[in-house]
């Protein structure tokens, strides 16, 4: 007799097999089936976390985090949902579902050595445990500080740029979320400031602000914060803004502390009416683009203060974007930079060194794009810039990872996860050892082995890994 029923599903009880799963590809057949191997599409982080195990990150977290110990005997300690979140951000995750996704992989726990990746309510009620400016500050400036310590003195020091983004949310229903004027008109949003070490590409420290809140508002005291924080072998050269930090109590704090700077001038009425004035325009070697040095200081500026114009012909900038168009003086792109640089040091070398400060913004696309900072709000303000945070620190800990590594080129988190962190590899535990394998081409094998001999090596050496493996 023929038996004519078989068991289904993806493991079925009887010796007969399941409905084998078949699509088309080409002029060929595939058959999918599933497998009990303990596979993680993610095995390549392991790089990184072999990295921030060995460097004293993790248990600095512990003791800074403010959440008292869970008492359940199922409980997630603070440290496992941290840390837990900070491996979804560097799996691609911008919401907190999308790190829940990761309990799926098997290897998480093992790479991370966490209990379990937490939940979408876990990481919710995690973030409300952050409940105060005081709370946060004392938790994030310490881990923003450790990132700093990392950094070597620098010949001449090193340029800060100040600057501040707008975070869209359109809903507009968490604390915070207020219309503030964006790039695409004024729209619910929030306002972070930030500032970083340009050659470098460090975020030296993060405040997060309500979206209706001026550029200038709170710099004061963000700024002595960070100087506070800086260690000593963190000499700074000069900082540097754009015009909405053109404010006269923030140069004044910058020449009380013997800072030099270069901001960006705001043009006001009478600053443009200066301008329309014959002013002694002096070419330069850019073609198209004139330079002069006015007699003007508004009455806040330091004593110090110079106030440099730049000029752009736009039929030679066709795509220029920085500058503004004055009605009354057609043609060309108008710049202004506030500085206390030596007068020795010429208008286009002002404006040169101002022209550095374009790293900052990139930084700033590397956090929206790569880390997810604009979907991660929580409902709670402060739960909210704490999420930023942990996102900004992110980053930081992937540029010492790069500096771990010998890498100069700025490398995006996006480019990481192609190279290195996505993958694949299995985990067992055979005879007591817990055994990752990569799944590597043969081809790309050598470079693997020399990227672990580098990150493994207890004393630092000048030879570089390649940033990545040679296609073949």
């Amino acid at each position: 007799m023929n038996k004519t029923d078989q068991s289904a599903g993806t493991s079925p009880t009887h010796q007969t097999v399941a409905p084998k799963i078949q699509f088309q590809s080409a002029n060929k057949s595939i058959q999918i089936e599933f497998t009990d191997q303990k596979l993680s599409p993610h095995a390549g982080t392991a790089t990184f976390w072999s990295f921030l195990h060995g460097s004293g990150w993790i248990p600095l977290l512990e003791k800074c985090l403010p959440h008292p110990l869970p008492k359940s005997n199922n409980h997630l300690t603070p440290l496992c949902k941290a840390l837990g979140f900070v491996q979804g951000l560097l799996c691609g995750a911008k919401k907190f579902t999308h790190v829940a996704y990761l309990r799926r992989d098997p290897m998480v726990p093992e790479m991370v050595g966490i209990k379990r990746v937490p939940s979408q309510s876990v990481l919710t009620r995690f973030f409300q445990g952050f409940s105060s400016a005081g709370g946060n500050l004392s938790c994030f400036r310490r881990l923003f500080g450790w990132c700093l310590e990392r950094l070597p003195s620098r010949p001449g020091g090193y340029a800060l740029d100040l600057d501040s983004t707008r975070l869209l949310h359109e809903d507009g229903h968490q604390q915070g979320v207020a219309v503030g004027y964006t790039r695409v008109g004024t729209k619910p949003c929030l306002h972070p400031l930030l500032a970083v070490l340009s050659e470098v590409r460090l975020v030296a420290s993060f405040w997060l602000r309500p979206g209706n809140c001026s550029c200038a508002n709170n710099v004061a005291s963000f700024f002595l914060d960070l100087w506070d924080n800086l260690p000593p072998q963190i000499q700074l050269r000069v900082v540097r803004a754009d015009s909405g930090f053109c404010v006269g109590g923030l140069l004044l704090l910058w020449e009380t502390l013997q800072l030099k700077f270069v901001v960006a001038a705001r043009l006001s009425r009478p600053l443009q009416g200066l301008i329309k004035k014959e002013t002694d325009w002096q070419a330069t070697e850019i073609k198209g683009t004139e330079v002069a040095e006015l007699d003007y200081r508004e009455k806040d500026w330091p004593a110090s203060a110079r106030l440099i114009v730049l000029r752009h012909r736009t039929t030679d900038k066709p795509g220029r974007t920085g500058g503004k168009m004055l009605l009354d003086c057609p043609g060309y792109l108008y710049q202004g930079l506030v500085t206390n640089l030596a007068p020795t040091q010429k208008p286009l070398a002002v404006w040169r060194e101002y022209n550095g400060r374009a790293a900052c913004e990139n930084i700033i696309k590397e956090l929206d794009a790569g880390y997810g900072l604009p979907d991660l709000a929580c409902q709670d303000f402060w739960g909210t810039e704490a999420a930023l945070s942990l996102g900004v620190l992110a980053h930081n800990l992937m540029v010492l990872f790069e500096r771990k590594l010998g890498w100069q080129e700025a490398v995006t988190i996006g480019s990481l996860r192609y190279w290195i962190f996505v993958t694949a590899g299995i985990i067992s535990h055979a005879q007591g050892r817990t055994t990752i394998k990569l799944a590597v081409p043969h081809k790309e094998r050598d470079w693997w082995q020399r990227l672990w001999e580098k990150l493994l090596s207890p004393f630092p050496n000048c030879n570089a890994v390649e940033n990545r493996p040679a296609l073949p």
